[in-house]
């Protein structure tokens, strides 16, 4: 399988000098269609278009704003949702089926599986990785699977991601593998990832995280333009709470960190997805242990 069908995008904005995932995916071999989606209030598009000429993609921000829930009535844009959302539209209209959403911010994307020790090694061939990934999509009715995080693996082999590795983690975050015939919509100002896989999660909609490959980002709020000025003007209480506001019967916030501690929303995942097992799992597992039929 080759990726004709398939390009990445990029989503940026007000960075054009910082915008290190296209270094990254050049560094790490990543020779397929590539482009830099901006919306069309960026003040920085001549110098995205300096620097990266036909790599970039712009899109009607206010048109997409209209149809999307902010989760605010704050009155203004500043939100990474929009970009995600334009994708969708973005792939169909060059004709690509599949596509992958990144940020602009990866340094680096990591090998990570155990095997009584955490690999620490880089992906050196990101076409392979991404042929692959995308051939597991397509087998799959995931609306949407996304690579792991640095910070999914602090802890070392007793993390959550590491720990139960054998477990499907059930959120998607950062990276996301699409397909426009499997649209969805993102929601909410800030904290959009969780509010998306959170809200469809409750509705029966699977999303994925793959623990086997890590991203590892710039530190939020130390990079100038992007999503930086509204976390910085809103701070970790309503992004959090966005999300408490989306789905308030199993979505709650505590603390979080070592040193600098901050609001951070958790989910009760049991109550949150739904977790039915159909029913002839439970007969079969009844006959082969001799005993009635097991409840569901």
């Amino acid at each position: 399988m080759d990726l004709k069908e398939f390009c990445v995008f990029i989503i940026s904005h007000n960075r054009p000098h910082d915008v290190y995932t296209y270094e990254t995916l050049n560094k790490y071999n990543y020779t397929g269609d590539l482009f830099i989606v901006l919306d069309d209030e960026d003040t920085a598009i001549e110098e995205y278009r300096r620097l990266y000429h036909n790599k970039i993609l712009i899109f009607n921000k206010k048109n997409i704003a209209d149809l999307t829930d902010e989760g605010n009535n704050f009155d203004n844009r500043r939100t990474t949702t929009h970009a995600r959302n334009a994708c969708f539209d973005l792939a169909y209209q060059r004709g690509y089926e599949y596509f992958l959403v990144l940020d602009d911010d990866y340094t680096v994307f990591r090998y990570r599986y155990i095997n009584h020790y955490i690999t620490k090694g880089y992906v050196n061939n990101l076409d392979k990785l991404f042929q692959n990934t995308l051939q597991f999509y397509k087998n799959t009715d995931f609306l949407s699977v996304a690579y792991a995080q640095g910070g999914d693996f602090i802890g070392g082999e007793s993390c959550g991601m590491l720990g139960n590795y054998l477990l499907v983690s059930r959120k998607c975050m950062n990276s996301f593998f699409c397909s426009i015939f499997r649209r969805f919509w993102f929601i909410g100002q800030l904290n959009e990832d969780v509010n998306t896989y959170i809200t469809l999660g409750t509705r029966g909609n699977k999303f994925l995280t793959i623990p086997f490959v890590g991203l590892e980002q710039k530190a939020t709020q130390k990079t100038n333009g992007g999503m930086t000025d509204a976390y910085l003007k809103y701070g970790t209480y309503v992004k959090s709470f966005t999300t408490v506001m989306m789905q308030p019967s199993s979505i709650s916030v505590g603390m979080m960190g070592f040193t600098n501690n901050r609001l951070h929303h958790r989910t009760n995942w049991k109550t949150t997805i739904p977790m039915i097992i159909d029913e002839k799992h439970s007969i079969n597992a009844s006959k082969r242990l001799g005993q009635g039929a097991l409840p569901l």
